[in-house]
């Protein structure tokens, strides 16, 4: 899955994509094309920044950065689109411009949201994350981790299927950086096999990540290496969606992968 963040402050690369308050389909549509050329398989737009501390928008706000970049890609390129929202304004919206999945760091818990998927009818993906952006990282504590993450991804599975959700359209996220330490991320990364173990899709979110600053001790911008191997590692441990900024690098050791084990 490759990344294109319709914001002008997200993390690793806010504003490349945004110009003067609106989305920049120049840039836009020459980067998913790259992306594409590169081996993506689907592309994630998301209109909110989700970075720790960032500042809420409106639907309004969020739907005026997605949706003309949802149109323009599906008009232009063949291939699926993920919109990353909790919105449920801009999941109906972007179902009805033709988006093929909806990925939601709130596992569709704002009001509405769980009602707007089960009316799209589209694939979602739940992720974990405890608290909200912008206090997501103020001493998050959990009683064990792994099981406290598990037992919340458990729970919102419970709650789409009973909105109308199949369990068969749902992908599960446990959330890496979305209010945990590092060592609460090493421990989640530790316990993938346990998240895969069920037989739903799990997808993990690690490019780039402060986790693998930590760990390498360097900037955003050299993180790509460390990125590249958490999700060679992580594909060893059954994930079936790696979502990325660099594509490329990202596809060629998943190759070199998949021959090994062929």
């Amino acid at each position: 899955m490759g990344i294109l963040n319709i914001t002008p402050d997200s993390f690793s690369d806010g504003g490349q994509l945004y110009r003067d308050g609106l989305p920049n389909l120049d840039n836009i549509l020459f980067l998913a094309e790259s992306l594409i050329k590169e081996g993506a398989d689907l592309l994630d737009i998301g209109g909110e920044s989700t970075r720790p501390g960032a500042g809420s928008i409106t639907a309004s706000e969020e739907i005026e950065r997605v949706l003309p970049v949802v149109s323009a890609l599906t008009a232009r390129l063949n291939i699926p689109l993920s919109v990353d929202t909790s919105c449920p304004e801009v999941i109906e919206a972007a179902a009805a411009e033709g988006a093929a999945m909806i990925n939601d760091v709130r596992a569709l818990r704002r009001p509405g949201a769980i009602e707007a998927a089960a009316k799209s009818q589209l694939p979602v993906v739940l992720m974990h994350m405890l608290g909200e952006p912008q206090n997501m990282q103020q001493a998050p504590a959990y009683n064990d981790i792994v099981n406290d993450v598990l037992a919340f991804l458990s729970d919102r599975i419970i709650a789409c299927e009973l909105a109308g959700i199949s369990r068969s359209k749902l992908v599960l996220d446990p959330g890496f950086g979305f209010g945990k330490t590092l060592d609460h991320n090493l421990s989640l990364f530790r316990a993938l096999p346990k998240f895969v173990a069920p037989g739903l899709p799990v997808m993990v979110g690690l490019s780039r990540k402060r986790m693998i600053g930590d760990m390498l001790n360097k900037p955003v911008a050299e993180r790509d290496t460390g990125s590249v191997a958490m999700a060679l590692l992580a594909a060893q441990q059954g994930v079936s969606i790696i979502r990325v900024h660099n594509v490329g690098g990202t596809v060629d050791a998943l190759k070199v992968l998949t021959a090994i084990n062929r």
